[in-house]
């Protein structure tokens, strides 16, 4: 977010910490669905039930070395604007986030079939990799490689920035989102890391139609498994 200057005022400072602080257990309820940010006040949270899925580019550095800031510039955007646009393709995205070449996202899932759709989304992308990585080998662009890693269960749901100057952000604490990026990094890591990295809890709530396209892998307690889109992967096939 956009900041200007604004002078520290140290007695202001320990107001409002003072007024975070003394805010009661009770103002941190817990939510099987996630609340209007609305709601949110910089001395309350929700504990939600949500989905967390992250996809990050594996080898970021070799692709970084070998091509022009013009080159990179054009990877990099239509790697990240396809990533988003089909994350906002499920009907309960709550949040996406872009951290240098990792886009992670929050997805509400009160019913077990919304985790389902979240599946959609990590094997969309896995498609989409294999659409761009076509179009770039014909530039003779680098290809890309990523990890995608979902996981589901509770985070912590808080408004967190400076009170009074606009400068805040919604902030997802709690295991949920650091076991969807472990997950994420393990996606494609070795020979015998597939790129779909999910969380058990994750897995168990799947129908079995989809849990029949992941196995268990066993050195990174997860499941995982190479999933595509087939109408994307018919393109795939066609062009490749």
């Amino acid at each position: 977010m956009k900041a200007s200057h604004s002078a520290y005022d140290f007695t202001k400072s320990r107001e409002r910490i003072d007024e975070i602080l003394k805010g009661a257990d009770a103002d941190y309820k817990n939510k099987d669905s996630i609340p209007s940010r609305d709601n949110l006040t910089f001395t309350n949270g929700f504990n939600v039930k949500c989905a967390a899925l992250f996809v990050d580019i594996r080898g970021s550095k070799a692709i970084n070395d070998k091509h022009t800031k013009p080159v990179l510039a054009k990877i990099y955007k239509t790697y990240i604007s396809e990533l988003v646009a089909i994350m906002r393709n499920h009907p309960k995205v709550n949040e996406i986030s872009i951290e240098g070449d990792c886009v992670w996202g929050i997805f509400d899932t009160p019913y077990q079939s919304d985790i389902d759709d979240v599946f959609e989304v990590a094997y969309r992308v896995s498609s989409l990799i294999d659409v761009l990585n076509i179009k770039f080998r014909k530039r003779n662009y680098s290809e890309l490689t990523v990890g995608i890693g979902a996981s589901y269960g509770s985070s912590l749901l808080i408004k967190s920035g400076y009170k009074g100057s606009g400068i805040n952000e919604v902030v997802w604490l709690g295991t949920l989102v650091s076991e969807a990026a472990k997950l994420c990094g393990y996606g494609n890591k070795t020979d015998i890391d597939y790129e779909i990295m999910v969380s058990d809890v994750f897995y168990f709530n799947l129908n079995e139609e989809n849990k029949m396209l992941l196995t268990k892998n066993y050195n990174r307690s997860c499941y995982h498994g190479n999933v595509v889109n087939i109408g994307m992967n018919q393109w795939v096939e066609k062009n490749g």
